[in-house]
């Protein structure tokens, strides 16, 4: 993912419009991505914060020591890096309002794309002005945290989503309002008579596992893989409450760097096919790779995707049958076997 906004987000301190932060100050990165330069002109300590596995590894990889989810408070200051879910954005914002003392300096950035203009309206009507400034081709935005900030926090932070009465989900995880209609489709056509180990790849909010345990009764494990923390940590809760007696297991991993370990005799999976907001169908495709060399001799996978995705000539090349289930006007649901 190319961000410019990285640059944005520096640019207020690079240009000497707002003031260096003292040397060994704290500031809090909400949104953390790697490929962040800090300028001379920020001498400050950084905990970066990363939810998704991917980026996490990249910020790790740099020796950026990032944590996943917030931690810590009376920051000296946060960053906050916008990213395409307004949920998720007005929750980094609450986080950064939370965790930073009084008068603390709060800078975000953002392209047009993330909203970051209608986020300084909200933050306006919330009775805090923002002063802004465009770069890279996106904006900066910088505020001091307000001795009181609770009235906003209770107005910007995230709340728990129930889906179908029995779902809890947050708002930028996928499908976080609804059960997305291709995992439906899906689910419709997972084995009644399933009672080997399985592995539900890219699992979300635990929607499919679920569904799997729900309409197998005999399965004997399902293993949890998920990139999103905080989808996982949803996952867990869901399966908690309508699965109490399945066995389950649950891995913070991403599949295309991190392939599972073990072996199963099914793998389940809605794989991604976003990076950011660009369209690529080589995420899913990866994933593919990593289910068949997940899967044991005769074992199964299933997948549901978009009816144009090109995943026939993947699962051509990686098992030893495959072919279509069902499809309707949008989506198809394909198997193959190992």
């Amino acid at each position: 993912m190319s961000r410019e906004t990285l640059k944005t987000l520096f640019h207020p301190f690079a240009s000497g419009t707002v003031a260096a932060p003292g040397d060994g100050e704290r500031f809090l990165f909400l949104g953390a991505e790697a490929g962040f330069a800090t300028p001379a002109e920020f001498p400050a300590k950084i905990v970066p914060v990363q939810g998704h596995r991917g980026e996490f590894l990249r910020l790790q990889a740099a020796q950026l020591e990032p944590i996943s989810r917030v931690e810590g408070e009376n920051f000296d200051g946060a960053l906050v890096l916008l990213g395409k879910h307004r949920g998720e954005n007005d929750n980094r914002i609450a986080e950064a309002l939370k965790r930073v003392k009084a008068g603390g300096l709060i800078v975000v950035a953002g392209g047009k794309e993330d909203g970051v203009q209608p986020m300084r309206k909200r933050l306006g009507g919330l009775g805090i002005e923002a002063e802004h400034m465009p770069k890279y081709h996106g904006v900066a935005l910088w505020f001091n945290a307000p001795g009181d900030a609770s009235a906003a926090v209770a107005k910007l932070g995230a709340r728990d989503t129930l889906v179908d009465g029995r779902f809890h989900t947050r708002a930028g995880m996928f499908s976080h309002d609804r059960i997305d209609d291709g995992s439906e489709l899906l689910a419709s056509r997972l084995p009644e008579n399933f009672d080997g180990n399985a592995a539900d790849f890219g699992a979300g909010w635990g929607y499919l596992s679920i569904m799997l345990a729900e309409r197998a009764p005999r399965t004997a494990r399902i293993d949890l893989f998920e990139a999103d923390f905080e989808a996982l940590e949803c996952a867990k809760a869901n399966l908690a409450a309508n699965c109490p007696k399945l066995s389950a297991r649950f891995f913070w991993q991403d599949l295309t760097r991190e392939p599972a370990k073990e072996k199963y005799d099914l793998v389940i999976m809605n794989p991604p096919f976003h990076q950011g907001h660009a369209a690529e169908p080589g995420l899913g495709q990866t994933m593919i790779k990593a289910a068949a060399q997940a899967l044991r001799g005769g074992g199964q996978l299933l997948l549901v995707a978009n009816r144009g995705l090109p995943y026939e000539g993947i699962l051509a090349e990686d098992f030893r049958e495959h072919g279509e289930t069902c499809r309707n006007a949008r989506f198809k649901v394909l198997w193959a076997k190992k």
